[in-house]
């Protein structure tokens, strides 16, 4: 599959801000995020614990813990319409139906006091009339489609009596039981050994390209995302610091932190005794930078002006190959007037 540039969104954010209120005092988890998806497209969202890529799929779905969570600005454009905007009760009727989400646990995604039929056939019951007899079937149907053998079988069992593998499998299940035109799966393979993790991407794969759906995957695994993306974003610190096709990105990647990230993945034909490491943590949400770059104190390419000035994402080669550097012209503020630091790259 190729990016398609000239094709409509499927769903268009802009400027999303999100944060949590701590002790009192609110702190933004994500700020100014502005991402497409368009039909039929494989976006990976990727970055390290703590980089908000959760926090921003939450806020898509409307799913924000309520009373100490709020979007505080922006837009979430699902095929033109605000999801921002949408009730509880409206919103209820766009998940499943039209964006369907996996989470990262399934096993504390999976209520374990009802069995894998009921909580299928619930997703069916909330969105069509079906009667039970046919609910029943398409549960079945459904669980042959993702791999489970058994399923006549498997339908009546509850949670706990399934592999970590096969709980995954059952929530891709109820995620494409009404063929939604988004799926968001957030880190669906972490929990899983290589092997398992291996069959779920390649399930993952043959369902969107049956169903003819988009993807947004949320990964911190590089593998993953070459393995599966059309296009990826790359997430630190709450904000976007780089967005490209797949092979752009790892085969020119523009922004320190995404270079870190690649030389950070072990290599066959690399023999040595230390693995590359990025020093330093993400910055907590409580005590994020106000002005500079985010990344500054754990950057091999940081100068003074990366302290001074917030980088904007900027377009970095004409190919929407996007960044968050002050090391290209583009991602300096509009209003930026003094003289640039003299830079190698």
């Amino acid at each position: 599959m190729t990016y398609k540039q000239q094709e409509k969104d499927l769903l268009k954010v802009k400027k999303l801000h999100t944060g949590f209120y701590i002790e009192g005092k609110f702190h933004h988890a994500i700020e100014d995020i502005n991402l497409e998806v368009k039909p039929k497209e494989v976006v990976c969202v990727v970055g390290e614990s703590g980089c908000g890529k959760s926090v921003m799929s939450l806020s898509i779905m409307q799913l924000l813990p309520k009373g100490i969570s709020k979007i505080s600005d922006g837009e979430i454009l699902f095929n033109g319409e605000d999801l921002a905007k949408k009730t509880e009760k409206e919103m209820n009727k766009v998940r499943g139906r039209d964006i369907a989400m996996i989470f990262q646990e399934p096993m504390t995604a999976l209520n374990p006091v009802f069995t894998i039929g009921y909580q299928l056939q619930e997703v069916l019951f909330n969105h069509s009339n079906i009667n039970k007899k046919d609910a029943r079937k398409r549960a079945i149907e459904l669980l042959r489609e993702v791999g489970i053998p058994r399923a006549e079988k498997i339908i009546d069992e509850y949670p706990h009596q399934l592999s970590g593998g096969m709980r995954q499998r059952v929530m891709i299940a109820i995620a494409i039981a009404l063929h939604p035109k988004l799926l968001i799966a957030d880190e669906p393979t972490t929990a899983l050994d290589v092997t398992v993790q291996a069959q779920i991407l390649e399930l993952l794969k043959d369902i969107q390209e049956k169903e003819d759906m988009a993807i947004m995957l949320i990964t911190h695994d590089l593998g993953v995302v070459a393995d599966i993306a059309d296009r990826v974003i790359v997430m630190y610190a709450g904000q976007i610091v780089e967005e490209a096709k797949v092979v752009d990105l790892f085969t020119k990647p523009k922004h320190p932190y995404t270079e870190a990230l690649l030389k950070s993945i072990p290599r066959m034909e690399e023999v040595t005794d230390k693995l590359n490491t990025i020093q330093g943590v993400v910055p907590p949400i409580t005590n994020m930078p106000e002005v500079g770059c985010r990344f500054v104190d754990r950057c091999h390419k940081a100068f003074d002006s990366c302290k001074k000035v917030s980088p904007q994402l900027g377009n970095v080669n004409g190919d929407q190959h996007l960044a968050r550097c002050l090391l290209y012209e583009k991602c300096y503020p509009s209003d930026y007037s003094e003289e640039k630091e003299e830079i190698s790259l």
